[in-house]
């Protein structure tokens, strides 16, 4: 019988993560798409292979684009939602937003990134990413980047503003488990949202593939959070101090979730950073989250058979294995609840409070939702009583935020993640003059 261990594995959904490189065949398609809106259907053309030109002449492609916008009105952005390798081939799924309405396509590209098909397709309108009302897409750039240590290469984001210099920028820090740079859950990209929106008012950032997407063999023997997040944080951070228009002074991460849990850690091995946002960030040991967690599921599921409470006892005799600070005897890399005793022992011994408790130069910012049923409102507590009287942390608990920080009626469940929201408007602006301010 299947337990239902939810851990803490922050997002708790699957992601369809960046491949490596695939960025480039994204850029490329919207290159291909800004050339259409520009009605330079001669260039257009000159993205399809030599082999399917003949097939698709710049008078067809300038029809195609005088039907759509005759239907759906002037061009506005492209998102891209989806990429696959279908053998020697790579398609990318994007949709074109109109004024009108959202139409979709998927572009086929070659080994040599030259397009060889174009064919329309349904938009997925109910798991579709919606992108905020704050994001102003004329405000910023993008380019691709890689965050790179010994054997690994990350591909990521930078996100930097149009126009100005000495910008502050943020790099930001997973949570458990796989994750994309926009940290994708179902049609939702919380870190998206806000290099969006913090870039839409001047602020860089800094996001990228996590290491156990990228990489996931290498999570098949000991491990701790020094390869899963602390080594790939470094080589971001020092990637940002390369960065030209970048104030060197001004570098700040955001932690969501374990990477708020892991923020403070960070910053004692690179004191220079600016401040760290710690959202919706662990107070309490891991194995108290994933008890917490599981007890919260049952109470949901309503079970009237006794055979959840069942499995919740069972979970909750393997939590208590989880309670020790030293190996021991035991194998590094033997199993509990999925992660290695290394991993246990390493994430015991460390005190996050504390840890946070000795930054006095670094500006801190905590934020919770209220409704986050991942991590509670009493974490957000024990942070503000630890941290409540200095001078250099601000806290603030938003009443209607789960732990996306998406708004929301309900503390409810995992459901909510399938329904399409956006970051907090109020977040975001919070965090950019909390950025800004001196």
């Amino acid at each position: 019988m299947k337990k239902i261990i939810l851990l803490f594995f922050a997002l708790l959904i699957s992601v369809s993560g960046f491949s490596q490189g695939i960025l480039s065949l994204f850029a490329r398609s919207e290159e291909f798409m800004k050339t259409m809106e520009q009605e330079k259907f001669q260039d257009a053309q000159g993205f399809f292979d030599v082999s399917v030109q003949s097939k698709i002449s710049a008078e067809n492609l300038q029809t195609i684009w005088s039907t759509l916008t005759s239907n759906y009105g002037k061009y506005v952005s492209m998102d891209a939602v989806q990429s696959k390798t279908e053998g020697e081939y790579f398609t990318v799924s994007v949709d074109a937003e109109f004024e009108k309405d959202t139409q979709g396509f998927l572009l086929v590209f070659n080994k040599n990134e030259k397009l060889v098909g174009l064919f329309p397709r349904q938009v997925q309108r109910a798991s579709s990413y919606v992108r905020p009302a704050y994001v102003d897409t004329a405000a910023y750039k993008e380019k691709e980047i890689n965050v790179t240590t010994p054997g690994h290469s990350l591909v990521g984001l930078l996100t930097t503003p149009a126009k100005g210099a000495n910008f502050p920028l943020v790099v930001f820090l997973h949570g458990s488990g796989p994750a994309d740079m926009d940290e994708t859950v179902g049609p939702n990209k919380p870190f998206k949202d806000l290099a969006g929106g913090l870039a839409s008012q001047g602020i860089a950032s800094i996001r990228y593939v996590k290491r156990t997407l990228a990489y996931s063999g290498d999570f098949s023997k000991a491990f701790t959070v020094k390869e899963e997040v602390l080594d790939d944080a470094l080589a971001a951070i020092a990637l940002a101090k390369t960065i030209p228009g970048v104030d060197k002074s001004k570098i700040f991460l955001f932690g969501h979730s374990m990477g708020g849990m892991l923020a403070p850690r960070l910053v004692l091995q690179v004191p220079d950073i600016k401040g760290i946002v710690l959202a919706a960030a662990p107070a309490r040991k891991l194995t108290d989250l994933i008890e917490e967690q599981n007890k919260y599921a049952v109470a949901q599921a309503k079970d009237t058979t006794g055979n959840l409470q069942k499995q919740l006892d069972e979970v909750l005799k393997q939590t208590a294995q989880t309670r020790f600070t030293t190996i021991g005897k035991m194998k590094p890399d033997s199993l509990i609840l999925g992660l290695p005793v290394a991993y246990w022992a390493d994430i015991n011994q460390y005190d996050q409070v504390a840890a946070a408790k000795k930054l006095t130069r670094q500006k801190i910012f905590v934020a919770q939702g209220a409704f986050d049923f991942q991590v509670a409102q009493q974490d957000f507590d024990l942070w503000k009583a630890a941290l409540g009287k200095k001078s250099n942390v601000t806290l603030k608990l938003y009443p209607d935020l789960n732990h996306l920080f998406i708004p929301q009626t309900e503390k409810g469940n995992t459901s909510q993640y399938g329904i399409p929201g956006s970051v907090s408007g109020t977040l975001v602006e919070d965090l950019a003059n909390w950025i800004k301010a001196k």
